[in-house]
């Protein structure tokens, strides 16, 4: 038997149902108070159909005062508090005549003046309604904040959103030029053989990079698999020059981090390591705990910033205008200040040091 787990709601999730509820309950609690106060001060049962009477007209003026103010709401605010407090003062003064009316009627003998009791009950009443009023105001202002910064979030949200697609959306067309490149110049070599295979895994690697959206999650094995696919592209240019080495720790495996947020950094590898060497490079990869976070390291055998060809740093961008400034600009928009990203330098190498969040949970967009 399947247990359905029980999701609480906010009160004002629905905005007419927490209104009856608050209209009933705040009235109900005036009866009482009311009632109590004029029972302890020795009257008869007989005056609580007074307090009843005046407490059904005091609810039945706010329905319509509800109504009026939903109105106002719309209005200048000079007009809103203007005509606001007129509303107040007149349904006040009704619900006192109701009231000063039914105490005459039930204590005819009374001494007390007509006058006397209509301000007595004014004052009563004028208070109830104020503070009616005053409570469906500040409701009304807290729920339009709360739906003002849900709109916000949601704005923010999709505004970066759409910086991220477009970070995303930079990097394919760098690497499919890259690659179409290497495959024209196979088949101007007649190595039509070698062309092909290179056509069918980037046609392989394309598939996976359009399937996605650009603001899906991968775990770091996803990326992974995805980086070794993208590197079997580039191993039919450099073959044993190339040589790959991948170190992930198995407790970070299946943490998550922007799809395709690794491959720029091998490329800009292979392009300053592997190419200008004739005896190519090594490019390591490397991802391993570090306390709460992840640290992924892409690292070369390749020259370093002050030898051979010159090599961007991590504050600018490479080759066509992306690259290791887009990977910074890519994790500032995922992670904010939970991220960090450098580059260090060595005679024998150059590293780039990611640290993220480790996070285990499944968002709400994973690729496939």
């Amino acid at each position: 038997m399947s247990v359905h787990r029980f999701q609480p709601q906010p009160f004002f999730a629905d905005k007419n149902r927490a209104f009856w509820n608050l209209q009933s309950l705040g009235w109900a609690g005036a009866f009482l108070l009311r009632g109590s106060s004029t029972i302890a001060n020795g009257q008869s049962l007989s005056s609580l159909i007074s307090v009843l009477i005046s407490t059904v007209t005091g609810y039945s003026v706010t329905l319509l005062i509800a109504v009026m103010f939903r109105f106002l709401l719309k209005q200048r605010p000079i007009i809103t508090w203007g005509v606001s407090i007129v509303t107040v003062v007149a349904a006040a003064g009704f619900v006192a005549f109701v009231e000063a009316w039914v105490f005459s009627t039930q204590n005819q003998g009374s001494d007390t003046a007509g006058l006397q009791l209509f301000l007595g009950a004014f004052y009563l009443s004028m208070t109830l309604l104020g503070a009616w009023s005053a409570l469906y105001y500040a409701i009304n202002f807290y729920l339009t904040v709360e739906e003002q910064a849900d709109q916000l979030l949601r704005l923010e949200s999709q505004a970066s959103s759409a910086q991220l697609a477009m970070l995303r959306y930079q990097l394919n067309p760098h690497f499919l030029f890259n690659t179409l490149n290497s495959i024209s110049t196979l088949v101007l070599l007649k190595q039509t053989d070698r062309a092909n295979k290179m056509l069918s895994r980037l046609s392989s690697f394309l598939r996976y990079t359009l399937i996605n959206e650009p603001t899906a999650q991968v775990t770091i094995e996803q990326e992974i698999e995805t980086l070794k696919l993208y590197l079997e592209i580039e191993k039919m240019r450099f073959e044993d020059r190339l040589r790959p080495v991948f170190h992930i720790d198995p407790a970070v495996a299946q943490s998550r981090l922007p799809s395709l947020l690794l491959q720029p950094l091998v490329e800009n590898a292979i392009k300053y390591a592997v190419t200008p060497k004739e005896e190519g490079a090594e490019i390591s990869v490397t991802a391993q705990p570090a306390g709460e976070n992840v640290r992924i390291i892409v690292s070369d055998t390749g020259p370093g910033l002050n030898e051979g060809p010159v090599r961007p740093n991590s504050l600018e961008a490479m080759g066509t205008g992306v690259g290791l400034a887009n990977i910074r600009d890519r994790l500032i928009q995922a992670y904010g200040e939970r991220q960090s990203f450098d580059t260090r330098s060595t005679p024998g190498g150059f590293s780039v040091i990611i640290e993220m969040p480790l996070n285990m949970e499944e968002p709400t967009k994973v690729a496939a």
